[in-house]
């Protein structure tokens, strides 16, 4: 069980594993630990060493992480969501997991994005595009601090969440649009997998 951490009250809480979380996480973030087991860690983590990772690059700058995305791509020149390669047969079982945990229909999770962060890359501050709804996130190999933030007047409302391997997040409501989200420099090599829906149009 993960411990949470209130910067701005000082108060440190457990967090409830199974969707529950403490009542002091943003509102519509939910973790659960333990989504997959060590086997289907393993396997993942196999098949995710032969993929096309490509360093992260944002206008020309080049991140410290590699990434490699399936079924939908946001194009940070254009400005909009454009097709992707389709998301490969093994992640199809991760993906139900995943949509159970969120009750949402698997289909509806459209993009699949894997990051991979060797020891000392992280991932700044950002909200994920607007193009795109709920987020979901599971975490491989090796654990990291998942770190939110929203302002509130002249200073920060942040929380820290200890995110294990093989867990997952589930970000919706506030905790997507509010806050902001950023991983510090990990010191073990993981990957985190990230799933979202796309938003309606209308």
């Amino acid at each position: 069980m993960s411990t949470l951490k209130s910067k701005k009250s000082g108060a440190s809480l457990r967090q409830r594993d199974l969707f529950g979380a403490g009542d002091d996480l943003p509102e519509g973030f939910v973790y659960q630990s333990e989504l997959i087991t060590p086997q289907e860690e393993a396997e993942l983590a196999r098949h995710l060493e032969g993929l096309p990772f490509e360093a992260f690059d944002f206008h020309g700058h080049l991140a410290n992480r590699r990434v490699v995305g399936f079924g939908l791509r946001y194009d940070y020149d254009r400005r909009e969501v454009l097709e992707a390669p389709p998301i490969p047969d093994f992640l199809l079982p991760l993906r139900v997991k995943v949509a159970a945990f969120a009750s949402r229909p698997a289909e509806a999770f459209a993009q699949v994005l894997i990051n991979e962060y060797r020891p000392g890359a992280g991932i700044g501050w950002h909200r994920d595009k607007p193009h795109f709804e709920d987020v979901a996130g599971v975490s491989l190999l090796a654990p990291c601090i998942f770190r939110l933030r929203r302002k509130s007047g002249a200073k920060w409302d942040r929380r820290t969440i200890g995110v294990e391997p093989r867990s997952a997040y589930l970000m919706t409501g506030p905790s997507r649009t509010e806050w902001e989200h950023s991983i510090p420099p990990v010191d073990l090599h993981r990957y985190s997998i990230t799933l979202r829906t796309l938003r309606s149009r209308n």
